[in-house]
């Protein structure tokens, strides 16, 4: 009875009635007036925002109305656009409060942030999502966040989907019609499966309409499906969820980057705070402030944000404490926990010693040998486990069952828990020497039997981030490298303390630079020991560099690039291919853009090797998120899947080449001098090749030393 009369009441006073070409609106007298067809815009928007505050009103009093009440007034989820300038976050929504979030609407918001190429807009326009989902459907936040990521969980729990193109091709040539021959060819033409499935929906009549499903449920149904066991996933199962085939494809290039995926988990939050009663008061907390004053606002606390995430990379934790506590109380409850992987600090590469002594003037420092292995972040738990985690947080205690028994055995007694940073080399127990990379690639990477392990590994332990319940990272090295060398006990050949020289004589770093290539390492870690000595968290730090033997025979690193095509070979290396089109990586659009074109460092051995592995990875035409000059086209296109080592001379402007473009010139890019192919690197990910943003550093500061500009200070990679 309730519910009919507020309705009536409703209908009576807030809709307009409609007669010919003109409407009639109430009066404050009850009668109607009537509007010429000029004024129909205005009245319809004055009677959208009328309905609104009504149904505002009356939630405010009986919330369950609501549901009643809305869905008949909101946008259909089709044309939801959280790209508005003036977005409101409920009633631009296409959802009510306590409602489920359709899937379509975050489908939409993808869309737009894939149409949009500048980072702020596409901050905001993802922010405007977040906004309304946490007025309206907080529960709901968590799920979508992970959409964004295109992930299943947190990144070190390793959950994939592990669905096969050939079962999702079949899918949807089962489910739309098609013939698989059409569906594998306009795959390899498009290069993604997302594409295809939309293309199958429009052009295809007999396709099924897509479920109305949340975007809760979607992303439930992934994570179950990431579950099963890759021969469980059925054609039915897949069928009956490919409409979400970019989703289950496991790829999402949209050009959203996970700092920007933060940064508007951060301007949500504080534009609209989370907890209000519904209706909220506060819908944008930065309203009144000046565009600088607000842009500073949100950029620290989208600071304080990404530092929370650093020191503990968990969505699951970190959101709901968004949702009850707001950003400034982050800090207080997302500490760093062993059993949580970190992201390494990482050190910057340096042409010399005299830019060593440059850069850290009178600054106390240490130099440590580089070894020529794999990162190893070791945790131990106060419940006794340890856990090892590669420098991109993947989870590898099964790869090293042996690290695992050793280090229990080597800690003291006042150890309960604490987090390593370390470094897993390849040892030869009979020479008792060092052995190179390659040897340790040779180790089988997950579920290794003790029992069966034919490559030793030793432990160099160089840094401890944290001890018994204390976060060292914002003590000074000097302090981290004490309690280190305090807690554990050194055991040769199976765990070592980094071999390291506190001097700043360039004679003496000279000397241990060259005796650390002796002792099969690739050169030295210079670090600060007491000023700027912290450990910063998931960032490329000046305050510790790296100089290599080679520092004087070009650019002072190496870089790690893509292979996304292959030219044929002529006259003695005719039948196998001659050079290879490499590339660089740009986080932020999520785009592989070509750098050189090499064909120096290959023996013919190499070159055959090459052609016979390479050939199951050519494409017929290059992937939507290749970028690369007209000029430097290959004959075979290649899926980007394997990475090299490269070493150059120098870095030089390129009209050809694509890599950093818009970072160094607002129209070219970077390419290399005189490439030359050191290694493969098999343990690296097409993703985590050398970034645009490193390459665009690179040159800078060979620019900065050619020229003798002083070297600016700007460690943050955010």
């Amino acid at each position: 009875m309730l519910y009919s009369t507020l309705s009536s009441l409703y209908m009576s006073v807030y809709c307009p009635q409609q007669s010919g070409s003109s409407f009639y609106q109430p009066q404050k007298d009850g009668r109607l007036s009537q509007l010429s067809a000029n004024q129909n815009l205005l009245v319809e928007a004055e009677v959208a925002c009328n309905i609104d505050n009504y149904i505002l009103c009356i939630s405010s009093f009986f919330p369950c109305f609501y549901s009643f009440l809305k869905p008949s007034l909101t946008l259909e989820p089709a044309e939801y656009n959280p790209t508005k300038s003036s977005y409101h976050p409920v009633h631009d929504a296409c959802w009510g409060p306590g409602q489920k979030i359709p899937y379509m609407a975050v489908a939409r918001t993808f869309e737009y942030i894939e149409e949009e190429s500048a980072r702020l807009k596409i901050i905001e326009t993802l922010s405007n999502l977040f906004r309304s989902l946490i007025v309206l459907s907080p529960q709901d936040l968590l799920p979508c966040v992970y959409l964004c990521l295109n992930r299943l969980g947190p990144a070190y729990e390793g959950l994939e989907l592990g669905i096969g193109k050939t079962i999702l091709m079949k899918a949807l040539a089962q489910a739309t019609g098609r013939q698989l021959d059409q569906i594998k060819a306009e795959a390899a033409e498009k290069g993604d499966l997302g594409i295809v499935a939309e293309n199958s929906r429009t052009t295809q009549g007999t396709v099924f309409a897509p479920p109305k499903l949340g975007a809760a449920a979607v992303f439930g149904k992934l994570q179950a499906i990431g579950h099963m066991a890759g021969s469980s996933v059925s054609n039915d199962i897949v069928i009956k969820f490919f409409v979400h085939c970019r989703s289950l494809e496991g790829k999402l290039r949209i050009g959203l980057a996970e700092q920007s995926v933060l940064s508007a988990l951060a301007q949500a939050v504080s534009l609209t705070p989370p907890g209000q009663k519904f209706p909220p008061d506060v819908l944008d907390a930065a309203k009144g402030k000046s565009a600088d004053a607000r842009k500073a606002w949100l950029d620290e606390r989208a600071l304080i944000v990404k530092q929370a995430f650093c020191e503990l990379p968990n969505y699951n934790i970190i959101v709901p404490v968004l949702l009850e506590h707001g950003v400034e109380s982050l800090p207080q409850y997302c500490k760093i926990t062993p059993g949580i992987p970190l992201k390494p600090m990482l050190a910057h590469p340096t042409k010399g010693i005299g830019e060593v002594l440059k850069r850290f003037e009178e600054a106390a420092f240490t130099c440590e040998y580089k070894y020529d292995g794999e990162r190893a972040q070791i945790h131990i738990l106060e419940n006794g486990e340890v856990h090892i985690y590669s420098r991109n947080q993947e989870n590898n205690t099964t790869k090293y069952p042996d690290i695992v028994t050793r280090v229990p055995k080597v800690k003291n007694s006042t150890v309960e828990s604490c987090i390593l940073d370390a470094e897993a080399v390849a040892w030869d127990p009979v020479s008792k020497q060092i052995l190179p990379f390659q040897v340790l690639t040779t180790r089988k990477r997950k579920d290794v039997d003790a029992a069966e392990i034919r490559v030793q590994v030793c432990i160099y332990a160089f840094d401890m981030l944290y001890l018994n319940g204390i976060s060292l990272v914002q003590k000074p090295l000097s302090q981290r490298r004490t309690l280190l060398h305090n807690s554990f006990t050194e055991v040769e050949g199976q765990f070592l303390f980094a071999t390291s020289m506190d001097t700043s004589n360039v004679d003496e770093i000279a000397e241990f630079l060259e005796r650390s290539i002796k002792d099969s390492c690739e050169g030295l870690m210079v670090k600060t020991l007491e000023v700027d000595a912290t450990y910063e968290i998931a960032k490329r730090s000046h305050n510790w560099l790296k100089l290599k033997k080679d520092y004087l025979e070009g650019v002072g690193d190496t870089l790690d690039l893509a292979v996304i095509g292959a030219y044929l070979g002529k006259g003695k290396r005719a039948g196998t291919y001659g050079g290879f089109l490499l590339a660089c990586y740009d986080e932020e659009s999520e785009e592989f853009q070509s750098i050189c074109k090499i064909g120096t460092g290959f023996s013919d051995e190499d070159l055959e090797k090459l052609h016979n592995s390479l050939k199951d990875y050519v494409i017929p035409q290059p992937r939507p998120y290749y970028r690369w000059g007209g000029t430097a086209e290959p004959d075979h296109w290649l899926e980007a899947q394997h990475v090299w080592e490269v070493k150059c001379a120098d870095l030089s402007i390129s009209p050809i080449h694509r890599a950093a473009s818009g970072l160094v010139d607002e129209e070219k890019g970077i390419s290399l001098r005189f490439p030359r192919f050191l290694r493969i690197r098999d343990d690296k990910k097409p993703e985590e090749a050398t970034s645009s943003a490193q390459v665009a550093e690179l040159y800078q500061r060979q620019q900065q030393i050619q020229n003798q500009l002083p070297l600016e200070k700007d460690d943050d990679f955010y």
